[in-house]
């Protein structure tokens, strides 16, 4: 895989450190889009920005890590186990002098960040608890439909998303230039979602949940995933300007993907499937 990109002071930049959803997948038919889940590195200037802790995100902290303390803010669209078991190999949460933000906006009331993380880190799943990170990192609870500005001129755009037990989509705005990131979301078969359509109207790079198919999609409803031509559907009535399908179900092989790219590339000329290490600038 390539190198992570350093964004220069007024660029904004995606890369894809996992894109595959439920389950990790290792083997040969696994090689050209990837077998980590889910995992973004988006570079605002010099801010960094984590999207999810998916088994991706070992790689990305590898490479923060060897220049010293890291400061970035890890935002979780929700925390389902594909989504959040890279955080306890994320280098930078063990380097002391680290800045580490972590966020979270479907949990409230009811619970915590910091309380449902410690319970992925405790006996008998996981030897060592969360107080194990030296770099202290600080946990923030919002609720999805806030408007987050970690940075002053970086502004983050929230809303909920239809999933079992809640998530959160995104959009990042820096500069004239915007990413949105939504996964893990259902949608609903007889309308466009208004709540998504307004979160990504105009996005210059906007990445969607295709776990299925249009076909696929009956078997599986209620499981809380969409498919590569809802994206479409999505990306066309929002005027978006780069679509990235995203969150490859374990049983699409490379093979199978090949096929989703090129009928979604005549569906929507340019518009792209996620592979490791795939770095985007609008």
């Amino acid at each position: 895989m390539s190198q992570s990109v350093v964004a220069s002071s007024g660029d904004l930049s995606v890369r894809f450190w996992g894109v595959r959803g439920s389950l990790s997948c290792s083997g040969p038919e696994y090689v050209r889009y990837g077998g980590n889940t889910s995992c973004l590195e988006v570079r605002a200037g010099e801010h960094v920005l984590v999207f999810d802790a998916g088994t991706g995100i070992r790689q990305l902290g590898k490479q923060l890590a060897a220049k010293g303390p890291v400061e970035a803010d890890l935002f979780f669209t929700h925390t389902h186990i594909d989504h959040v078991v890279g955080l306890p190999f994320f280098a930078p949460l063990y380097l002391p002098g680290s800045k580490i933000r972590i966020w979270a906006g479907h949990l409230k009331p009811e619970r915590g960040l910091k309380d449902a993380l410690s319970g992925l880190m405790a006996e008998p799943f996981f030897p060592v608890p969360l107080e194990i990170f030296s770099a202290e990192p600080v946990y923030h609870d919002f609720i999805a439909g806030e408007v987050l500005e970690p940075y002053p001129g970086l502004k983050v755009q929230t809303c909920p998303l239809n999933h079992p037990n809640g998530a959160t989509g995104y959009r990042v705005d820096w500069k004239g230039k915007s990413v949105c990131y939504v996964t893990d979301c259902e949608h609903d078969p007889k309308q466009l979602d208004p709540v998504i359509l307004a979160l990504i109207e105009d996005a210059d790079i906007v990445v969607y949940d295709s776990t299925y198919t249009d076909e696929e999609y009956t078997r599986f409803k209620g499981w809380g995933h969409s498919t590569w031509q809802e994206a479409v559907r999505l990306a066309e009535a929002a005027r978006v300007k780069t679509l990235v399908l995203f969150h490859h179900d374990p049983s699409h092989d490379d093979d199978f993907m090949d096929r989703v790219a090129a009928e979604a590339a005549k569906m929507r000329p340019g518009t792209l499937v996620a592979k490791e290490g795939l770095v985007l600038t609008p």
